[in-house]
C-alpha cells in the first residue's frame, strides 16, 4: 500500500484551478436551491446541506479506492459524498444493524470487531485510507460485525443506496469493490490463521504493521490494554511481548505511545502472519493501476 497523505482539515483542501472549475460546475443540490431562493436556504435540510464542506477532487484522492476511480465516475458521487470527522471510539455500526452508510477513511483507522455474548472482543480486520467500511450491495443488508474508529481522523461517507445505484450502473466501481472485498477477505482469513498458529510476538508485530501501513508516521498512540483487547489476549502477554520487541531494538515503548524503530525487523518477525494479506493488497493496487 502506498504511504498515506498527511491529514488535512476539511476546510483546508488546496484546490487547483481545475478543481475549482469542476466544483463550480458541479456544486451540490443545497447550494443550487439556496441560489434559487434569494441565496438563503429555506429549510433545515437545505441549511444542513449548504453547511457541508465542498467535496473536491484533490481531497478524495486521500482514499485509495476513491482515487482509483476514473475522474468522471468519481465526480458523479460528489453530490452525495460527505466529508465527516471520525473521532476515536465512534461506532460506525454494530453487529446486526442496518448498514446506512459506507465510509471511505482518509486519515482515520477503523477496526472491524466481533463481539461475543460475554462481551469479549476480537478484531477481525482493520481499514484505513486503502479501503471502505460498510459496503452494502443488497437492500436491507445488515452488518456481520461492528466497526469502531480506533485512530481519529477524517473520512468520506456515502449513503448505501447511492452506492448501490452507482454499482448497478456498471463502470469501474463494481470491479474495484469486488477486488477490494477479496483483499479484505484475505486479511480476515490470515488473521484467523494467525490467531491460531502465531506466537504473541508475531501477532503483535502484525498488529503494529497493519497500523503503520495506515498511519502518516512510525509513531502509534495506543495502549497495551487496547492491543490486548483487539488481539483477544491478556494484557500481561502484550506487556511481555512488547518488552521483548523493545529489547531487540524493533520498537520503543512509552506509556500510550509506540515508536517503530525497525520496520523490516517487524516484518521478518511477523512472517506469513502479515505478508499474505499485505501481498493481496499490493496485488489489488497493481491490478487497479493496470485497468
Amino acid at each position: 500500500m502506498r504511504k498515506p497523505i498527511q491529514a488535512i482539515a476539511p476546510v483546508m483542501y488546496v484546490r487547483d484551478n481545475e478543481d475549482n472549475m469542476n466544483n463550480a460546475q458541479l456544486g451540490n443540490a443545497a447550494q443550487k436551491k439556496a441560489q434559487s431562493v434569494n441565496q438563503i436556504p429555506s429549510t433545515s435540510e437545505e441549511i444542513k446541506l449548504a453547511a457541508r464542506p465542498v467535496v473536491s477532487y484533490s481531497g478524495t484522492q486521500q482514499n485509495e479506492l476513491l482515487a482509483a476511480l476514473p475522474r468522471q465516475d468519481l465526480e458523479t458521487l460528489f453530490e452525495h459524498l460527505e466529508l465527516v470527522p471520525l473521532p476515536f471510539g465512534k461506532e460506525l455500526f454494530e453487529y446486526g444493524s442496518k448498514l446506512e452508510y459506507v465510509y471511505f477513511p482518509t486519515t482515520a483507522i477503523v477496526s472491524l470487531l466481533y463481539v461475543m455474548e460475554d462481551g469479549a472482543t476480537t478484531e477481525i480486520a482493520v481499514v484505513g485510507h486503502e479501503g471502505a467500511v460498510g459496503v452494502s450491495l443488497f437492500m436491507g443488508e445488515r452488518a456481520t460485525c461492528s466497526a469502531v474508529v480506533q485512530s481519529a481522523g477524517y473520512g468520506y461517507r456515502l449513503k448505501t443506496q447511492y452506492l448501490r445505484d452507482a454499482f448497478n450502473k456498471g463502470g469501474a466501481l463494481p470491479q474495484l469493490l469486488m477486488r477490494y472485498t477479496n483483499a479484505l477477505f484475505a486479511q480476515m482469513a490470515q488473521n484467523a490463521v494467525g490467531g491460531r498458529h502465531s506466537s504473541i510476538e508475531q501477532k503483535l508485530c502484525r498488529w503494529l504493521l497493519d497500523r503503520l501501513d495506515r498511519s502518516p508516521s512510525n509513531e502509534l498512540k495506543v495502549t497495551q490494554e487496547l492491543i490486548s483487547i483487539m488481539l483477544g489476549v491478556r494484557r500481561e502477554s502484550i506487556t511481555a511481548a512488547a518488552g521483548k520487541l523493545q529489547d531487540e531494538g524493533l520498537i520503543q515503548y512509552r506509556r500510550g505511545n509506540i515508536t517503530v524503530l525497525n520496520r523490516q525487523g517487524l516484518e521478518d518477525y511477523a512472517g506469513e502472519c502479515y505478508k499474505v494479506a499485505k501481498s493481496e493488497y499490493d496485488r489489488l493496487l497493481m491490478d487497479v493501476s493496470r485497468a
